[in-house]
């Protein structure tokens, strides 16, 4: 049984900064990629960014220069660096591996 484990979220003024963190449990995490989700009310679940596990990156077109992921494998730990949030950013975070989602962690920016 995998389970993900998001933190981080929380309320910031637009301009500000973020960093979520996921920790996943077992040991298959470095042989595959892990990526960051996000769900804004009324609108389809979309990737933000993903990481190999050879640490090659893919963002959304939205969020490219603006956020960062990264992830340490001796801590099955993938991490979300969000600078220069935008009100548009306002949405649920999931953390995904595989078929697997974490529970999701709150990110709300006020303009």
């Amino acid at each position: 049984q995998v389970r993900l484990v998001e933190s981080g979220g929380g309320l910031v003024q637009a301009g500000g900064s973020l960093r979520l963190s996921c920790v996943g449990s077992g040991s298959i995490f470095s042989f595959n990629s892990m990526g960051w989700y996000r769900q804004a009310p009324g609108k389809q679940r979309e990737l933000v960014a993903d990481i190999s596990s050879q640490g090659n990156t893919n963002y959304a077109d939205s969020v490219k220069g603006r956020f960062a992921i990264s992830r340490d494998n001796a801590k099955n730990t993938v991490y979300l660096q969000m600078n220069s949030l935008k009100p548009e950013d306002t949405a649920v975070y999931y953390c995904n591996f595989l078929l697997y989602w974490g529970q999701g962690t709150q990110v709300t920016v006020s303009a």
